[in-house]
């Protein structure tokens, strides 16, 4: 049998790998992607190319000989993204199980391993086959040599032979280097010679030959231009010649005889598969688990109908339904169609025949009929505007995925079906292409692409739920998210009232103030100039003003908000461009952003709730930010006077839970001092400041109750010495000695701490009260700051999460109070931790009772949980 040598690019194929697929992650929150496209190219390679000897070989790190020759080499690159340096130490494991070879050598590139062992092999008589995404290594193709280079992410691949490379590129392979020294490579940062394409260095070494050939024949060299750069740049170019030439003869220690390949052990390789969850590539592993079933039959072509006139007995009761819609905010969205599939049939109703129907409406507004969907909210908001009050909402595939892992990056059904193993769907894009170019797609693409989502939903059902009963999380989902979504649904789409006339009333005020500031901040100056640009302010400020130069960048002096604070005691001018600033965006992003999306015929803006995306569990809010209204600048707090109640008589009422995080913190580290002041109803940050400084309670100045405040909310953050000083203004000395006051004050909490940083490193996530996980991949890392602010992050998540779950369950219970106790009153918004209704006057007075009630008893804690409330003709006056 005749001997072939495999070498594989680890670096290049692990970039490629990196971008080509999305930014996936396994149930650990470890990232995969690159992982995961590596693997399937090496299955592809194993089977394909059948090696009798197997080597990848990987870059030492950044410094190579070649830096010796040119200190700038490769200097252009930017850093590798840690979603992508974590992984190379997965994919080196990932070697290792399958018993491949793997190999790096100080001052030298992957590159010129490969060179160094292809030449060993051809001296022995080998095939070689060399796999990467780099061209450099295309100088190495010969009739014993074969290149093949990824085109596109890591599955088109071309073969190059010495043939193909000349009908394809113009040039023979030992010209390689040649086209490089004259064209060079912004890649890598060879220089090259400017104004040499590829067409000319084709054209020169077709003419000459070789590099050196051309300049011994420059006579011969048409065009005065053409010789001019040849002349000027002839250092460059042999430069680049030598920086571009892969080194055949590197001190390489391992032996072809070490290389040598026969085979995986399959148990190793399905064990690492299943721990990164690698599910779809475990049957291409032999001994591999066999498809289930249900995904045999969900990979198959699938035959679905048009349903154009809609019968009952297409229903079973336990239905898969997925409404497609184009356009993201699903309020104003056009619904192009409506997937269902169930244990008899699969079947698309184009959006006239649904909605024309008393069938459908009536299958969706009844509560015993279960519907399996992807987006409870979504579908809520949709089918109310055209009238359907969709009601058996059982199963919503966004949420329980997101549950599972909230460290994905996407929860779309494609993406969440790769995950689980059913791979028969294309993404959107795919079909609707992005951007500019998004369209609606024919009818026959389109009927397919959303009975095939339909059909996701209901073959993954059953997993994915068990799932969440492996995690112990089905109380999660089926009494908080899956509810809740019901409830945003109604409050997107009844939507906030907003007073047009005060916003653009507003708008000329803050123009007024800003055409002021303006003129101040001239006279300052010296000179009129662009105070947004901030190449024209940094001159202003660092070399007519001469003020210190906190940082510089690239394009000059740094103008960046943390930088102006530090200047702002040092020049007269610097309050007023901070003011202006702030002003500036209050004007662009609040009135006139509020304004582009208020409703013409209601005068209502309808927020998007994003309940999918935070990993602590809070809710956001876009489209637009409701929740992020800037109020410590008066300003800012003005902008609430523009959101009215709907009906006269009416009045903004609201609902803020008062320290909600702390008192989370005091049941979860069951520090008994701290329990016993939230049982007192002692002010928190008064006995706080009374521990920390050791004083009397009438000894407690304002000053101390502040920086107590800052302690008590910073030890919820996980915060440090650094992190206090900064905020307090104070030396790391003082903010250390705070820090350990307060955990001397309240031991509980400090036992926590170290308690759930262990807990951490040991499971790999934490978890709210509510069983809420999120899972912290570089809790154990090497690097300082990474670990750090995981750990960080493990003591704060649990207390930030339950916090939002708390909130959240109030939500599900005051809505199902509201309706059972017939008020008129209705769920406005959700800010952080405090809820705002609308409501009649004359409820007000038994709203706050039924309010109160809901919110303090929503959930039982070792402390009591307190309210504050008020109401108003505005929000702005709900304070």
């Amino acid at each position: 049998m005749s001997q072939k040598l495999v070498l594989i690019d680890g670096n290049s194929i692990l970039y490629r790998a990196f971008f080509a697929l999305p930014l996936l992650n396994n149930e650990k929150g470890v990232y995969t992607n690159a992982v995961y496209g590596f693997t399937t190219m090496l299955l592809r390679i194993l089977e394909e190319e059948k090696p009798t000897h197997l080597l990848v070989a990987f870059d030492a790190g950044k410094t190579t000989f070649r830096h010796k020759t040119y200190t700038e080499y490769k200097g252009g690159r930017q850093k590798t993204p840690s979603e992508l340096s974590e992984q190379f130490p997965l994919v080196k494991e990932l070697l290792e199980s399958f018993e491949i070879s793997h190999y790096e050598i100080d001052q030298f590139e992957a590159d010129d391993i490969i060179g160094t062992l292809s030449k060993s092999a051809k001296q022995d008589d080998m095939e070689v086959k060399v796999i990467s995404g780099d061209r450099d290594l295309l100088q190495l193709v010969d009739k014993d040599v074969n290149v093949s280079l990824t085109k596109k992410g890591v599955t088109n691949i071309e073969n190059y032979t010495p043939d193909f490379l000349e009908e394809k590129m113009g040039i023979r392979p030992d010209q390689v280097v040649d086209m490089k020294a004259l064209m060079g490579d912004s890649s890598d940062n060879i220089p090259g010679i400017p104004g040499v394409g590829e067409k000319t260095a084709v054209k020169l070494l077709n003419q000459f030959g070789t590099l050196e050939s051309i300049y011994e024949n420059m006579d011969e060299v048409s065009g005065k231009k053409l010789k001019e750069k040849l002349e000027n740049h002839k250092d460059d170019a042999f430069m680049s010649k030598e920086l571009a030439t892969i080194n055949r003869d590197s001190p390489v220690t391992v032996k072809l005889t070490d290389v040598t390949y026969d085979g995986y052990p399959s148990q190793k390789v399905l064990g690492l598969f299943k721990e990164l969850g690698f599910h779809s590539l475990l049957t291409r592993i032999d001994g591999g688990e066999a498809e289930t079933e249900e995904q045999a039959d969900a990979l198959e072509d699938i035959d679905f109908t048009v349903i154009e006139d809609v019968k009952s007995d297409m229903f079973t009761g336990e239905d898969a339904l997925f409404v497609e819609m184009l356009e993201e905010h699903y309020y104003y969205g056009t619904i192009l169609g409506f997937g269902v599939v169930n244990n008899q049939g699969h079947y698309f109703i184009p959006t006239v025949a649904a909605l024309e129907s008393d069938v459908f409406k009536n299958w969706a507004e009844n509560k015993d009929k279960k519907k399996f969907v992807f987006d409870a909210k979504r579908v809520t908001v949709a089918l109310k505007r055209k009238g359907i009050d969709i009601k058996g909402l059982s199963f919503d595939m966004l949420l329980a995925s997101y549950i599972i892992n909230p460290a994905e990056n996407h929860h779309d059904v494609p993406s969440i079906s790769q995950r689980m193993n059913y791979h028969n769907l294309s993404y959107d894009e795919e079909v609707f292409g992005k951007g500019a170019k998004q369209k609606v797609p024919e009818s026959e693409v389109l009927s397919e692409h959303v009975v095939r989502k339909a059909n996701a939903i209901f073959h993954l059902k059953d997993q994915i739920v068990e799932k969440l009963k492996e995690n112990d999380q089905q109380r999660l989902y089926t009494e908080l998210e899956l509810p809740l979504a019901t409830v945003l649904g109604e409050m997107e789409y009844y939507g906030v009232k907003v007073d047009t006339n005060r916003l653009n009333e507003m708008g000329e005020e803050l123009k007024e103030r800003l055409d002021t500031l303006e003129q101040e901040i001239y006279e300052l100056a010296g000179e009129r100039f662009n105070i947004n640009s901030p190449k024209q302010l940094g001159v202003i400020l660092f070399e007519k003003l001469e003020l210190p130069v906190i940082k510089k960048t690239k394009t000059g002096y740094s103008t960046a908000a943390d930088v102006l604070e530090q200047l702002k005691d040092k020049h007269e001018i610097m309050p007023k461009i901070l003011l202006y600033r702030q002003l500036g965006k209050l004007q662009s992003t609040y009135i006139e952003g509020l304004l582009k999306v208020v409703d013409e015929d209601e005068q209502k803006i309808h927020t998007r709730f994003n309940q999918a995306l935070t990993q602590t569990g809070r809710l956001s809010s876009t489209e637009p930010n409701l929740q992020n209204i800037p109020i410590r600048l008066e300003e800012g707090r003005k902008i609430r006077q523009a959101f009215v109640p709907s009906n006269e008589n009416w009045v903004i009422f609201a609902g803020d839970y008062s320290q909600i995080e702390l008192r989370v913190l005091a049941h979860i580290a069951g520090d008994e001092k701290l329990i016993d002041a939230f049982r007192n109803n002692q002010d928190i940050h008064t006995k706080t400041a009374m521990d920390v400084f050791n004083v009397s309670e009438d000894d407690v100045t304002s000053n101390m109750r502040r920086q107590a405040k800052a302690v008590n909310f910073g030890i919820v953050y996980g915060i440090s010495d650094y992190g206090l000083s900064q905020s307090l203004g104070i030396t790391r000395k003082e903010a250390k000695a705070f820090i350990e006051a307060y955990f001397e004050s309240f031991p509980g909490v400090k036992k926590y701490m170290d308690e759930i940083v262990k807990e951490a490193k040991q499971n790999g996530y934490v978890q709210t009260l509510m069983n809420r996980r999120r899972y912290l991949p570089e809790i154990n890392s090497r690097n300082f700051n990474r670990r750090s602010f995981a750990e960080r992050t493990a003591m704060n998540t649990p207390i930030q999460g339950s916090a939002a779950d708390i909130i959240k369950k109030a939500m599900i219970d005051l809505a199902a109070r509201l309706e059972e106790e017939k008020f008129e009153a209705k769920l406005l918004l959700q800010v952080h931790d405090e809820l705002i209704l609308e409501a009649p006057e004359n409820e007000v007075e038994q709203l706050q009772q039924t309010v109160l009630d809901v919110m303090v008893n929503t959930v039982q804690l070792d402390v009591p949980l307190k309210v504050d409330f008020a109401h108003g003709t505005t929000w702005f006056d709900a304070k």
